[in-house]
């Protein structure tokens, strides 16, 4: 191969879904652009992964892409339940609230963040990342398959890659690689990363469909629609179990069938039908055979379990599902993609421009891993957690005879009925940390060279519930708390991480805080890195009208919290320094590697 058939750039993704496109975006902010690849001819064909949380929306808000996405997404209204019934339009058997609409939560998801859970498809949510990045100077090679690598110096990769509309190989030169490839990732496999696997859960098939069903969904308000049927004779072998969720309220559906509990060897080909057996299914499970059923797609997936056991080799960065492979459950797929690339991006950035040095990106694993941890598990465990109302009502019976006699006993006045109705609502209520999982998704706690703890004394003991509570502090390696604050004469009123982020450091003091900010000022001029400083509080920059700044702080007014770009708290001082400016100077050294 000549060396005419080389391309050169200093950044290289490969995979153009939430995961790459989104560093894209993030890169773009920093004035960064590059070249990404995606083997897909396109954006996104199907749904795939929707729920998009708080703090992935937190993420895309820092680059003035949220409005773009709540333009598109359905509201979090229409995500108030989900529910569990015999069919859509046929009868309820139980219903929980889902992503922060249960009154018990609403005010700790309020705490949480200014944004909010929307449903947000990945049809919609990649044309949004990729024409930003596109607009902003990236390169987009859709139909182009990475294939290998090698590295003939420490700050030189070369990818072969293959042009499958042109039959080309040709190469790419970069400094930088990003392997965003998927489940599939071949980046990972030519790294050689580790994987830790756990033992799959078998196969789910997707099939989506465009059914009307507004006439009955005002009354049934919810994305997700649990198919209860354990009464049933004959099922497809690929369609026991379903869960039928809203892509677009409500004419658009994908319906995630689930074989049968015992078929545990089933086969890839076993988990499959014809078209016509695929929209008969699909209308059984509506209850209404008279609804036109217009099939749009059907694929299927694997229910895994994996997470590599580190996600960086020298100048190649894995990340998104090439990295944390697990079921949909929580609705944390695209969101770790999301904030995986939101965390490393700010770092590239410093590094290119030598304002860090290079053991800066070590802090990516080190912060980010143990996160694809957590997902993985919990996701899994989300999943594991409809078991025990599947088993009472019968669902993991084989035999038909027994499934209907559990199914009946829930009727019966007697005893036994009262104790399995019981259990059954004890058994849903269970299911609740997947539609209230607000501790994982905020809860990140980052321990690394690039958070400054060593002053700081032991950081505050985990929630008693690390899934469902989110806990607001400003320790160093957390999330920056958010708090609405306004202007003396009310205008607009803004959030605490609104001042931070945007691609550069930031220092929030108050009242008597005067010097953190001069130091801001010094240190940054200094080093060459922005530092950004605010005070909050009586006749300050901003005002701390519901005093929630002054109660989440943990600092004096004198003292302050120093933000990353990424608005995790880098570090903070609870009082005045006698020699803020030395000081912070030591602390954005020690962050920076130099």
């Amino acid at each position: 191969m000549a060396d005419s058939d080389i391309v050169k750039t200093d950044l290289l993704i490969v995979g153009a879904g939430p995961a790459g496109a989104s560093l894209a975006c993030f890169l773009a902010a920093h004035g960064r652009t590059g070249i990404i690849i995606a083997a897909a001819p396109g954006t996104a064909d199907t749904p795939r992964a929707h729920i998009t949380n708080m703090a992935g929306l937190e993420c895309l808000r820092d680059i003035d892409l949220e409005q773009d996405c709540l333009k598109v997404a359905t509201p979090s209204y229409n995500m108030e339940h989900t529910r569990w019934c015999y069919s859509m339009v046929g009868e309820e058997y139980a219903r929980v609230y889902s992503w922060g609409h249960h009154p018990e939560h609403k005010g700790a998801y309020e705490t949480a963040s200014p944004c909010h859970h929307v449903d947000l498809p990945q049809t919609l949510l990649e044309p949004i990342l990729t024409r930003r990045a596109i607009n902003r100077g990236w390169t987009v090679r859709f139909n182009t398959k990475f294939l290998r690598l090698t590295r003939p110096s420490t700050d030189v990769i070369v990818a072969e890659v293959h042009d499958t509309v042109l039959d080309k190989v040709y190469r790419i030169q970069s400094r930088f690689l990003f392997g965003c490839d998927g489940a599939r990732s071949q980046v990972v496999r030519e790294l050689g990363l580790p994987l830790d696997r756990k033992p799959g859960q078998g196969l789910a098939l997707n099939v989506l469909v465009r059914a009307d069903l507004s006439h009955v969904m005002g009354t049934r308000t919810g994305n997700l629609h649990w198919i209860v049927r354990p009464d049933e004779e004959e099922t497809p072998v690929w369609g026991w179990g379903l869960v039928a969720r809203m892509v677009r309220p409500w004419d658009e559906w994908m319906f995630i069938f689930l074989p049968a509990p015992w078929a545990t060897d089933l086969k890839a080909e076993e988990m499959s039908g014809t078209d016509e057996e695929y929209v008969a299914r699909v209308k059984d499970m509506i209850g209404d055979q008279n609804i036109n059923v217009e099939l749009l797609h059907v694929g299927k997936w694997w229910i895994n379990e994996i997470v590599a056991e580190r996600y960086s080799d020298g100048n190649v960065f894995c990340f998104g599902d090439a990295t944390h492979r697990h079921p949909p459950f929580n609705g944390l797929g695209s969101n770790t993609c999301i904030q995986d690339a939101f965390n490393l991006a700010w770092k590239i950035d410093l590094v290119m421009s030598g304002k860090a040095g290079p053991k800066l990106l070590d802090s990516f694993n080190a912060e980010r891993q143990p996160v694809g941890v957590d997902v993985i598990t919990r996701a899994n465990q989300g999943l594991r957690d409809h078991f025990p109302w599947q088993t009472l009502v019968g669902m993991t019976e084989r035999d038909t005879e027994k499934r209907r006699a559990l199914w009946a006993e829930m009727e019966q006045p007697g005893e036994a009925g009262r104790l399995r109705r019981q259990a059954f609502q004890a058994a849903i209520k269970n299911t609740e940390t997947e539609f209230h999982g607000l501790g994982i998704e905020m809860n990140q706690r980052y321990s690394s060279d690039a958070v400054f703890q060593a002053d700081q004394g032991p950081a505050p003991p985990p929630p008693e519930d690390t899934v469902r509570t989110h806990q607001v502090t400003t320790y160093p390696g957390r999330r920056l708390p958010h708090a609405w604050l306004n202007s003396r004469a009310p205008g607009k009123k803004l959030s605490t991480i609104d001042l931070a982020g945007h691609g550069r450091f930031c220092v929030l003091t108050g009242p008597g805080g005067e010097a953190w900010r001069d130091a801001a000022k010094t240190v940054g001029d200094k080093l060459g890195v922005e530092i950004a400083s605010y005070s909050i509080g009586w006749k300050q920059d901003y005002e701390d009208v519901y005093f929630d700044w002054a109660r989440r702080r943990e600092v004096e007014e004198h003292g302050c919290v120093l933000a990353r770009p990424d608005r995790f708290v880098a570090w903070r001082s609870k009082v005045m320094s006698d020699a803020p400016v030395e000081k912070l100077e030591e602390v954005m050294r020690s962050i920076l590697a130099i």
